[in-house]
């Protein structure tokens, strides 16, 4: 488990998910500073022994006290108070826990929230987490398309284009880019969510779909041929659907997963559904990552009410596609 920002809620949500560690179920340690936790423990009046630890003897003390590697990079976080010089150990956790799995001394990496912009601000050049880990991912030589999963009992969803503007979705999307997106979906729920045929609903990008090129040509051109391909592949997939009737309980039992065009039309029905529950996936890597469905939430870090159910799923989930 990865620290996250240290100026957000990231080590507060760490800290309680030990303490109900139980209703996970299985063993995690977290890459961050020991004494920081330590400190914040002691702030939120939480019992949470805090132990240091090698990789290698991680999960050894879990029942008793929360393992900690410790970061090599230094930082002096405040609760709610983001600072780019923390940027460092923030990327470094990240990096530390992908190396940990491809050592085979965990066996899923579960990130906390990150906030974009203060790594930005340190030169920080990838547009998100689910970026960074593919590039993780490639310089070890692996083939890999990083593809967001957004999952919950009640929906799993995942945008095609994402942390790109809304003006520049329309020229992003092709033909290619929904193919390939589509293929990593499929072959990850038949391998990691034992769905051995998935089916895959895919919205149009425009009003109603389009309404036959009256509202825009992208269903036409674009996305009804990558349907055409997919099928021809063997996948299972309907579409394109307008977006505005893909997500009512009726529509969502005739599928198990919703392909959307950009982020928000997916995103928003996940979080209204699920916003506690909701757990991010990367899928098209050669390994298991997740994460909660939240941000950093800086307005109440520190403050003793945040919420880790979302990364109690996350925990949960990690374990769950490890294992297949």
């Amino acid at each position: 488990m990865t620290m996250g920002d240290p100026a957000g809620i990231g080590p507060e949500l760490i800290l309680r998910a030990w303490l109900r560690r139980r209703e996970i179920g299985y063993p995690f340690f977290v890459i961050a500073d020991p004494a920081a936790l330590r400190e914040l423990a002691r702030q939120l009046n939480l019992d949470v022994p805090v132990v240091s630890v090698e990789a290698q003897q991680a999960t050894g003390s879990f029942d008793r006290a929360l393992p900690v590697v410790p970061l090599a990079a230094l930082f002096l976080a405040q609760p709610g108070r983001p600072d780019s010089a923390n940027a460092a150990a923030t990327i470094e956790s990240i990096e530390s826990a992908v190396t940990t799995v491809r050592r085979g001394l965990a066996g899923a990496v579960v990130t906390n929230p990150i906030a974009k912009h203060v790594l930005y601000d340190a030169g920080f050049r990838h547009p998100g987490h689910t970026e960074f880990l593919g590039e993780l991912a490639r310089s070890w030589g692996e083939q890999a398309q990083p593809v967001m999963l957004l999952w919950s009992k009640e929906l799993a969803v995942v945008p095609v284009t994402v942390h790109i503007p809304l003006a520049e979705v329309a020229p992003r999307l092709t033909v290619g880019l929904i193919v390939s997106t589509a293929r990593i979906v499929a072959r990850d729920f038949a391998r990691r969510f034992a769905i051995p045929r998935p089916r895959l609903a895919m919205s149009g990008l425009n009003p109603h779909a389009g309404e036959a090129g009256a509202m825009g040509r992208e269903e036409i051109e674009t996305i009804a041929p990558a349907i055409a391909q997919l099928r021809a592949d063997g996948i299972d997939v309907t579409g394109p659907h307008p977006a505005d009737t893909m997500f009512h309980a009726a529509a969502r039992r005739r599928y198990d997963v919703a392909i959307t065009m950009y982020h928000d039309q997916g995103l928003i029905p996940i979080k209204t559904l699920a916003f506690d529950t909701g757990v991010n996936v990367t899928l098209g890597l050669p390994f298991v990552r997740t994460s909660p469905d939240h941000g950093v939430a800086f307005d109440i870090a520190g403050k003793g009410v945040a919420n880790p159910t979302s990364l109690i799923e996350a925990t949960r989930l990690a374990a769950r596609l490890a294992a297949s």
